[in-house]
């Protein structure tokens, strides 16, 4: 179970690089979306999940995917957010899907309403005194990165993931 195991490794590290790369450039590449959507597959091969708990979590992840296109075009989110949130509905799948939604809602707000804090200009000495890369995130006015809200809420919920669960309690048989 170490292959597995430190397979699982994947899905926080490119979700935190995710909300890294949002948070300092306002943009989540499309290969980390693709990246764990590829990964996923085999890895829940590997770790025997059932045909039917993979093809419930494809479902999850074009439900997502399908919303999130939907949110975009109404310009509530990004197009990488979109897909970071399907990529991760995937791994996490239907039995965790609402806690890492709600999860996620609740810390986009928190995000949004600290950076709406911090945009006010009576804020202006403390933001200058920080690096150079928060600049953008707060500017007001500035979109709110999203990425981050939903990588937050991926590392929370990961742990109720059927995948994680099924290294931590392999079925023996």
């Amino acid at each position: 179970m170490i292959l597995p195991a430190l397979s699982l490794c994947l899905f926080p590290a490119i979700v935190i690089w995710a909300g890294i790369r949002d948070a300092t450039s306002y943009t989540i590449p499309n290969w980390i979306s693709v990246t764990l959507a590829l990964a996923f597959a085999p890895l829940a091969v590997l770790l025997g999940l059932s045909l039917s708990q993979i093809g419930l979590s494809v479902l999850v992840a074009l439900a997502v995917l399908f919303v999130g296109i939907l949110l975009f075009a109404l310009r509530w989110i990004g197009g990488g957010d979109a897909k970071l949130l399907a990529a991760c509905g995937l791994w996490l799948g239907p039995s965790v899907l609402m806690p890492f939604l709600l999860t996620t809602a609740l810390l986009g707000g928190g995000l949004a309403l600290g950076l709406l804090a911090l945009r006010n200009p009576l804020f202006v000495p403390l933001v200058q005194r920080l690096p150079k890369w928060t600049e953008r995130l707060l500017t007001p006015g500035e979109d709110v990165p999203y990425g981050v809200a939903i990588a937050a809420a991926a590392m929370i919920t990961f742990q109720q993931s059927p995948l994680l669960l099924q290294v931590q309690n392999p079925v023996i048989g």
